[in-house]
């Protein structure tokens, strides 16, 4: 999710829920080694349980950036096979990697040695013209082979000629029964299913076949709807009573970065879709947007955006 879940989102969603995993914004392992790492990698405890996405087709470089990032605290480490946009493209990682298998294999075991956390790999079911049997088949072959803790599976191609990143995420049609297969098939390793997953009664449903299920924009659209992951998938108390709470509970972290000189609407434009659905939610959207850009906004932009939200929060389930 780049340009999305940053180390702000990341901190909101954690009050929303104590048990999901969150995934940081895929950082390329050339960023990692020669840029600012404290900016591209560092994170707050409250953020754990926590894993980097790390993009790369170097194993050596991989292996670096995967040891500076477990220094950092991560409790995995993922490789992102999957990302279908034109800049990764042209720096050869992401999801054109899908055609060289034996490569993400070499690059997972590099970063296997290298670290004791766990590697994970997030792909897709193919690229282009590949036949999804064959390619995800040699992908997980050569991955478990290197060692990989778990694969996370986007059950679509991406097609990487002919559609642009945003159509990737759409208009591919689901395999949900492929990654299905690839769990039967390898009934010792994690998988994780991924992709068009937009209600926990529907992860609830994949969570029959596979081991763990990842929500992206469904999760972002409507931050809310992770209020209900800790009481419907782990049968435990959700840490706030509803959004308005979490919002509440935010704003410390909020005013700390305020003060540091970060802008508010950096920080904001992860909650316009916390009250979807529900009455006044327009209204605060509209509050945000138009707030939040102004100089000197500050955390009373957020408590009188709360105030246009009448309502208790929908289950989202």
């Amino acid at each position: 999710m780049m340009e999305w879940t940053d180390r702000h989102c990341r901190v909101f969603h954690r009050l929303l829920t104590r048990r999901t995993r969150l995934y940081t914004e895929m950082v390329t392992a050339a960023a990692i080694l020669h840029g600012p790492r404290d900016r591209l990698l560092g994170f707050g405890g409250i953020e754990h349980p926590i894993a980097v996405q790390l993009g790369g087709s170097e194993p050596r470089a991989l292996a670096e950036a995967a040891r500076i990032a477990e220094g950092f605290g991560y409790d995995e480490i993922n490789l992102n096979v999957g990302c279908p946009s034109d800049r990764v493209q042209d720096g050869r990682f992401g999801a054109c990697l899908m055609r060289t298998p034996e490569l993400v294999g070499e690059c997972v075991a590099a970063m296997k040695q290298a670290v004791r956390a766990p590697v994970t790999v997030k792909c897709r079911i193919g690229v282009d013209e590949q036949d999804p049997e064959t390619a995800l088949a040699d992908l997980a072959r050569f991955v478990v082979a290197a060692g990989a803790d778990a694969i996370i599976v986007h059950a679509r191609k991406a097609w990487l000629e002919g559609l642009s990143p945003r159509e990737n995420r759409d208009i591919p049609p689901l395999d949900y029964e492929r990654v299905y297969r690839l769990k039967q098939a390898y009934p010792a390793l994690p998988v994780v299913i991924n992709g068009g997953i937009t209600t926990l009664a529907d992860a609830k449903r994949h969570l029959a076949h596979v081991d763990g299920v990842m929500l992206g924009r469904a999760a972002y659209q409507n931050p809310g709807l992770l209020l209900d992951v800790d009481p419907v998938i782990f049968g435990e108390p959700a840490p706030v009573e509803d959004q308005a709470a979490a919002l509440e509970a935010f704003l410390p972290y909020v005013a700390a970065r305020l003060a540091e000189g970060v802008r508010l609407a950096s920080i904001a434009r992860h909650l316009h879709g916390l009250f979807a659905g529900l009455p006044g939610a327009r209204a605060y959207r509209r509050h945000l947007a138009i707030e939040t850009v102004k100089p000197g906004a500050g955390i009373e932009v957020l408590r009188e955006a709360l105030a246009h939200v009448h309502a208790p929060r929908r289950i989202a389930a």
